[in-house]
C-alpha cells in the first residue's frame, strides 16, 4: 500500500498535506480499499471552523457509512468538487484527485499527526 512521506496521517485513517497555513485532507488508501466503492461524499461545511476530531462530513459505499473527523483546527475553505460527481475518484486516486477538503489552519497543527512510518505501523503495514 501507499502512504506518501511527505503527508501526515490520523488514527482515523485521514492524510494531511500542510502547505503554509492550508492543509489538504483525504482518506488514505488503506480507508478506501476498507470502505471498498464509495458512492458519495458529503461535506456541507464550507466556511465552518472545526476543532480536532470534530465530524466534518461522510463517505458513503456500498457497504456503509463513515464519518470524516476533522485532523486539524481551522475554517474549510475549500471543498473537492469533483467528488460531487465522481465520488470514486477518493478509490483511483486518494492522494491526488480524491482530496476532499482544504483547511486554512487556526494554531500550529496537532503534535499526534503520525509520519508514514508511525502510520504503516498502526495499520499492521510496517
Amino acid at each position: 500500500m501507499n502512504f506518501p512521506e511527505e503527508l501526515k496521517y490520523t488514527k482515523d485513517h485521514e492524510w494531511v498535506k500542510i502547505e503554509g497555513d492550508i492543509a489538504t485532507i483525504g482518506i488514505t488508501e488503506f480507508a478506501q480499499k476498507e470502505l471498498g466503492d464509495i458512492v458519495y461524499v458529503e461535506v456541507e461545511t464550507v466556511g465552518e471552523t472545526f476543532s480536532v476530531g470534530e465530524v466534518f462530513g461522510t463517505v458513503e459505499a456500498v457497504k456503509t457509512v463513515s464519518d470524516l473527523f476533522m485532523p486539524v483546527s481551522g475554517e474549510i475553505i475549500e471543498l473537492n468538487e469533483a467528488l460531487e460527481a465522481a465520488p470514486e475518484l477518493v478509490n483511483e486516486s486518494p492522494y491526488e484527485e480524491g482530496w476532499m477538503i482544504k483547511v486554512k489552519l487556526s494554531g500550529e497543527p496537532p503534535a499526534d499527526l503520525m509520519s508514514h512510518n508511525a502510520y504503516s505501523e498502526l495499520i499492521g503495514q510496517a
